[in-house]
């Protein structure tokens, strides 16, 4: 797994950040648009968001390290940091099962290839 080490100030940032139902989607949907990204009119169309409040989130899960933009063009295009993503996880599942052979590791939905 690719991660990059993270340390519990930062965790809270990345949890506190998607502990807001509309944040969350938006984070869920460009990780399924994955490197490709998403545009803010993109995401406002698919999750029927109002674009200012979009604006809002999509800085938010920047500022927590959970997403970065690119200029392209005219318009700017989010990703979602999947190695943040993955540090958060590799993060809360740092001791898990106190050291024992863990079934975490090979969980649906646990991103391997990032």
């Amino acid at each position: 797994m690719n991660s990059t080490l993270i340390d519990e100030t930062q965790a809270l940032q990345a949890l506190t950040a998607l502990a807001q139902a509309q944040r969350l989607r938006i984070f869920k949907a460009l990780v399924v648009a994955g490197q490709d990204g998403l545009t803010p009119g993109v995401l406002a169309e698919r999750l029927g968001a109002a674009p200012s409040a979009l604006s809002f989130h999509l800085k938010e899960l920047a500022h927590a390290g959970l997403a970065s933009s690119e200029q392209r063009g005219r318009n700017l295009i989010y990703r979602a940091d999947f190695s943040r993503m993955n540090g958060v996880l590799a993060y809360l599942t740092e001791h898990c099962c106190q050291g024992a052979a863990c079934e975490a590791t090979n969980a649906p939905g646990v991103c391997t290839t990032c």
